[in-house]
């Protein structure tokens, strides 16, 4: 379900630079904005894939239920950030608000036309497709061949190096949504985050404990602990 938001014709975005693309001239293009409740979806697996989506506040989750009803959760998908690109013509997983989230669309087959006229926007596309493989890559290693401290310590230090603002880093998903990003239970990745936490490596600035600081990046990233 999509709830348009309604924003001044002035400040309706309508070129690529308003979607972090650039191009060899300023094309004016078409941009819708929807805004969607928390865990609204947004496009569902197998959908086909007719926009490109860009979240203009709020966080997204794409995810893939298993045969077993598991979740995995394949990225999240915060301010700023490009998703939807897809190889084929169907989403291969289903995106949803996480909280309640604005996004920006554009029609898939007008980017792709624009992008064979335009060789910086080619160029964008391209770097953006290969920024994906490379974080499914990455999460493929970290499910694979990393212990569940280091899977934790690994999302906090990437969710950090996301973060805009310098200082406290605000969670907006769940416990549940990080076990499943890292193939954990939410009891275990409270213990791993309960751990970092007798470690001085993080503290919170609230009891949700979604309100985090990381005390010692450098030894977050590196996990050592000893």
């Amino acid at each position: 379900m999509l709830i348009r938001t309604t924003i001044a014709p002035a400040s309706r975005p309508n070129s690529l630079r308003d979607l972090g693309i650039t191009s060899a001239s300023d094309i004016g293009i078409t941009l819708s904005e929807f805004s969607y409740k928390k865990g609204m979806e947004i496009f569902g697996e197998r959908e086909p894939a007719e926009y490109v989506y860009q979240v203009k506040s709020g966080a997204v989750r794409s995810y893939k239920l298993l045969s077993d009803g598991r979740r995995q959760i394949g990225a999240f998908h915060l301010s700023g950030d490009i998703f939807g690109l897809e190889n084929g013509t169907h989403h291969r997983f289903t995106a949803e608000a996480i909280v309640k989230t604005s996004v920006r669309l554009i029609k898939r087959q007008r980017l792709q036309l624009v992008a064979d006229n335009d060789a910086k926007v080619a160029n964008n596309l391209l770097s953006m497709t290969t920024s994906n493989l490379e974080h499914a890559e990455n999460h493929m290693l970290l499910l694979g061949r990393k212990t569940a401290l280091e899977r934790v310590a690994a999302f906090l230090d990437e969710m950090n190096s996301r973060h805009n603002a310098a200082g406290v880093m605000s969670l907006p998903m769940s416990r549940r949504d990080i076990a499943d990003y890292l193939g954990l239970t939410i009891e275990t990745v409270s213990r791993a985050v309960t751990r970092l936490h007798r470690a001085r490596v993080l503290t919170f600035t609230s009891n949700n404990q979604r309100e985090i600081v990381i005390l010692d990046p450098r030894r977050l990233a590196s996990l050592d602990l000893s």
